[in-house]
This record gives C-alpha cells, sequence and structure tokens, in this order.
C-alpha cells in the first residue's frame, strides 16, 4: 500500500479542536490508533551510523509499515536534548512517514566532539545520509520528499540547515533558540551565557560554559534568525511557540519573516512550557496535519 493511500486511511477520521490561536486543528487517527499492520512491510527501528566531520554520530529510523518507498521526517533535537520527542516520532511513523532522530557529535554517545558549528555540519552530513541509494533503498525512503524539524536547539539547526537545501519540502521548528541572539547577548555578557551553558552541558564532550559562550559569541551575527530570515524566502517553514525563554527568539523570526518577499513561513502559539509538557497532542496534531499538507515533491 503506497504511502498516500495509507495517509488517507489515517487521517480519514479526526477529531476536532480549538488551540489557543483560535484555528480548529483535526487531530489525526495517527495519534491515537495504530495502523493496520502490513505483515509483508512491517514497522521496524533501525540503528544508523551517520559519518560526519571524520566520525560516526548515532541514530535511529523509524520505519513506517508498508513497501514504500515512504516520505521522510528527519528531527533535530535540542541542548542538550534530554527531551527527545520520541513520541512525536512515534506519531509521524503512525502518519505513514519514517521519522529519524540523531545525536549531534559529542552528544549522547556520538563520537567527537560537541560544537554548535558541528549541530549544523552533523544535519547536513544526516540528509547525506538519508539520500544515499543504498541507505534510502534499505530504509524505504522517497528521496524526493524529506522534510526537517526541531525543537529548541533543533529548531535553530533545522531552519539553518532548511535555507541552505533547496531539495527539502520544508520545515518545521518549535519553541526555537535563536543562537545568533544567544551569541550577542554572550558578547555584552560572557559570564552569564557562560553559567547558563554550564547549567545544560549535561552529557556534551569537550566544551565547558566557556568555550560554548566563545564560540557563540564569535557567530553572533552568521548565526541570527534576522540575518538568516531573507534565505528562508519561499521555503515552507512551520514556526511553534510556547510560554518559554525561547519566545522571544520565535518572534523575533517570525517579525523577520513578514518582511521577506515570498516568505511561506506560518505560525502558531500554545500556552505551554518550553518541552510541551502539557501540550504534545496539540503538538503532534499541529506537526501531522503541517505534514499532510506538503505536497508530493518539491
Amino acid at each position: 500500500m503506497k504511502y498516500g493511500m495509507i495517509n488517507a486511511i489515517l487521517l480519514l477520521f479526526a477529531v476536532t479542536f480549538l488551540p489557543a490561536g483560535g484555528h480548529a486543528q483535526d487531530v489525526p487517527r495517527a495519534i491515537s490508533t495504530d495502523p493496520i499492520r502490513d505483515p509483508a512491510f512491517p514497522p521496524r527501528k533501525e540503528v544508523i551510523h551517520v559519518p560526519s566531520g571524520g566520525t560516526i554520530i548515532n541514530g535511529v529510523v523509524y520505519t513506517a509499515s508498508g513497501p514504500g518507498p515512504h516520505p521522510t521526517f528527519v528531527f533535530f533535537h535540542g541542548l542538550p536534548g534530554t527531551e527527545r520527542n520520541l513520541d512525536l516520532a512515534q506519531a509521524v511513523r503512525r502518519a505513514g512517514w519514517n521519522a529519524v532522530t540523531v545525536n549531534y557529535r559529542g552528544s549522547w554517545g556520538s563520537g567527537g566532539s560537541f560544537r554548535f558549528a558541528h549541530t549544523l555540519e552533523d544535519a547536513k552530513a544526516t540528509l547525506a545520509f538519508v539520500r544515499d541509494p543504498a541507505n534510502a533503498k534499505m530504509l524505504g525512503i522517497d528521496t524526493s520528499r524529506i522534510a526537517i524539524g526541531g525543537h529548541s536547539m533543533g529548531g535553530w539547526v533545522a531552519a539553518h540547515t532548511l535555507a541552505d537545501d533547496p531539495a527539502l519540502l520544508g520545515g518545521v521548528i518549535f519553541s526555537s533558540g535563536d543562537f545568533g541572539e544567544v551569541g550577542a547577548n554572550a558578547r555584552a555578557n560572557h559570564a552569564a551565557i557562560a553559567a547558563r551553558m554550564n547549567g545544560v552541558r549535561e552529557t556534551l564532550v569537550d566544551v565547558t560554559g566557556d568555550s560554548m559562550a566563545d564560540e557563540l559569541a564569535a557567530n553572533a551575527d552568521a548565526w541570527s534568525f534576522k540575518k538568516l530570515a531573507p534565505r528562508l524566502a519561499g521555503r515552507r517553514l512551520l514556526i511553534l511557540y510556547s510560554d518559554d525563554f525561547a519566545k522571544h527568539y520565535s518572534l523575533t523570526l517570525i517579525e523577520a519573516m513578514k518582511q521577506v518577499p515570498g516568505s511561506r513561513a506560518v505560525s502558531a502559539y500554545t500556552p505551554t512550557d518550553h518541552d510541551w509538557s502539557d501540550a504534545r497532542i496539540s503538538l503532534e496534531t499541529q506537526v501531522l496535519n503541517w505534514l499532510a499538507s506538503l505536497p508530493a515533491s518539491r
């Protein structure tokens, strides 16, 4: 069964809710109901090892049910990535998409050293991996239908990656950081940002709060959302934001995109925390409905 038919079946039955933004949203059946099992092509989990920067980063692919090839959603986690959003990955898989998640260099067992610049390189390496013909065949990936997403720092990674990769269908970011603006703050108050980075280092390898603040300060101009916005002209981008410390960054990007001719960015607000702890159904609904709205090809 092709993924288009699977999506149609999964979206056939839905309930409707009204989020804070006031726009009715159909809750896809994939959020609460398992798909019809295909015994010949059952869903599976594949561990992947992605070459990046001379080392290997680890990840997982949740492959969708059915023979495929399937559209594929590549997701990038935040800093340091304690909230994995794997419930979202599973919902995406139930909706007929493959879901890919990876760990950046120097995080959660991946090789190498953590650097903010490395996260952008690792995202490109992951896309190269899933587009490789042999990997795409093994994982059932339709390389003409790849979208990306990210949470917190991963939203920043996804936005920059979307701007650099015209073959992507689009990107969705939620509660995203703006590490250009954080870098500007590091220039003004290095000690405060270093302390903030020390508080979120967790298992990150070969960094200190001071070294992280230094890297951010050195790249503040190049990494800002305001500078990025014109490069996102014409790209399908969903910006979801919440009541958290990152709300300002999302609003900055939204306002910047309003000034960009040909902008296709849309946004929605949900009153929840940074991890969307009490709005998981809302998050999954908005992401799945956005994915379902994407065209058959770029």
